[in-house]
């Protein structure tokens, strides 16, 4: 089977294979999620449709597929152990911290999406890519598909929207060690950039 791993910074364009934006939700019920292909329009699935078009999609092309997860896909911990945040969960005073709430669910449900697409049958490398546009205006609702749509306009170079954050740049201190979220569920793809929304 072919390869699965971190993309790299300079990879982060339109150019460099097929690319689907997916905006993560873990609901039991709801269409949680949302789904971009290429230059196509979003679509909103259930968790397990959204696992269910990866799985299809790992063996559709022999194309390399860049996949960006709206999930936190590297992880950092001080040198007692204990978790801290990331440099792009600090912004204007305000903390979207990977351990903390939403992002530890997403977490979750970004693990449940890799390992399924870690045992599918693939064929082509799967490059993955963490997505966040978790700074948002107060009182401005989420939606689902606008995040996959501002997630495209990075890659695709729509200048003011956000910005490729190299993995180097994680790190808030040098003493923090930042690793692969999957790591601790045997999954070790290495440290994704981070696709920023007005990073």
């Amino acid at each position: 089977m072919t390869n699965i791993r971190a993309g790299q910074t300079d990879e982060a364009t339109c150019s460099t294979g097929e690319w689907l934006f997916v905006d993560v939700g873990f609901s039991s019920k709801s269409r949680s999620c949302a789904l971009l292909s290429g230059e196509g329009e979003p679509i909103e699935l259930t968790f397990s449709q959204t696992k269910a078009h990866l799985v299809e999609l790992a063996a559709a092309s022999t194309r390399p597929l860049n996949i960006v997860l709206e999930a936190p896909l590297s992880v950092a911990f001080a040198q007692t152990g204990n978790p801290v945040g990331r440099s792009v969960e600090l912004r204007d005073g305000k903390s979207r911290y990977w351990y903390v709430g939403l992002g530890c669910s997403v977490l979750v449900a970004a693990t449940y999406l890799v390992r399924a697409i870690s045992d599918a049958q693939r064929t082509r490398e799967i490059r993955l890519f963490e997505g966040l546009v978790s700074f948002k205006p107060k009182g401005l609702a989420s939606k689902h598909s606008k995040d996959v749509l501002l997630l495209r306009d990075i890659v695709w170079n729509i200048p003011g929207v956000g910005r490729v954050v190299p993995p180097d740049e994680l790190a808030i201190s040098s003493d923090h060690t930042l690793r692969s979220a999957f790591a601790v569920s045997g999954m070790d793809y290495g440290v994704p950039p981070v696709i920023a929304v007005g990073g």
